[in-house]
């Protein structure tokens, strides 16, 4: 099944285009759709705030600290998966969690993409399909459970059905910053989960952390899966695999991995849903 690509309303400064949008999905009194306001804008970029800064210990420049909201240039060129909760409110006040999507289109706008700035993602920029990178990625800390990330990923699903994307990746975050803390974590997902080299991001060498720290042998599996974050373990799920490095982020307090996901699975999901609701 094709899906056309309606327009989608202009962001002030956001002149990305070939984007395709969808309605809104609904889980009970949660919703999932793609923001289209400012004010839907500027909810993102308070929960975000109130999520790294507040929350996650990420350290705030003064602007952040003035306006109480994380943002930076990818904002305008972005579309934001929003889930709201309409027994609160329909509008920004409802907005409880939410995901950042650019597009090619809009990476050339900035110059780059996001993760080019911890990794070197040639391979992917030179895959010959749409490619995606996620990001930004919170959840309001009453809300984390199954419900809200079950409805960020079947919004996810549906945005690269909808945008016949073939490739997703992005910067997944484990929290602190001693690589040697998370030894099991990253050991596991380099000798498990590393891309082939076509699709294998490096980090780049001034920030390069080699992430083979343990004899493979010595990684419990198990107890490392119920030690990944959720984010990570869902990636996992659909196929996910993992660039050449980590890379320390002091600003956010996490140390980063980079991922890449092709979307046969995930849109494979998405089809058998919209299958059986149709």
């Amino acid at each position: 099944m094709r899906v056309d690509r309606p327009t989608v309303t202009e962001m002030p400064g956001d002149r990305t285009s070939n984007r395709s949008s969808f309605g809104e999905l609904r889980a009970g009194h949660l919703g999932l759709r793609i923001a289209t306001t400012p004010d839907e804008i500027d909810a993102v970029q308070a929960l975000r705030y109130r999520v790294f800064y507040d929350e996650m210990g990420a350290e705030p420049d003064a602007a952040a600290v003035l306006s109480r909201r994380d943002c930076d240039a990818y904002d305008a060129v972005a579309d934001h998966l929003i889930v709201v909760d309409h027994d609160v409110s329909d509008g920004p006040d409802g907005v409880v969690g939410t995901y950042r999507m650019v597009q090619r289109e809009g990476a050339a706008i900035v110059g780059r993409f996001y993760s080019a700035a911890e990794y070197d993602i040639a391979p992917l920029l030179s895959f010959p399909g749409r490619i995606l990178e996620l990001g930004r990625s919170c959840v309001d800390v009453r809300y984390r459970g199954r419900a809200v990330m079950q409805l960020l990923w079947r919004g996810i699903a549906a945005y690269i059905f909808a945008n016949e994307v073939d490739l997703m990746f992005g910067c997944a975050s484990l929290n602190g910053t001693d690589p040697d803390a998370i030894a099991a974590e990253l050991t596991f997902l380099q000798h498990n989960h590393l891309a082939p080299p076509a699709l294998r991001p490096r980090a780049v060498p001034s920030r390069y952390v080699d992430m083979r720290r343990l004899p493979p042998e010595q990684i419990d599996a198990r107890r490392v899966l119920t030690t990944l974050p959720p984010l990570v373990k869902g990636y996992l799920r659909l196929g996910g695999m993992v660039g050449d490095g980590a890379v320390i982020d002091d600003q956010f307090n996490t140390i980063d991995v980079a991922i890449v996901v092709k979307t046969d699975l995930v849109t494979g999901k998405y089809i058998d849903h919209y299958k059986r609701t149709t």
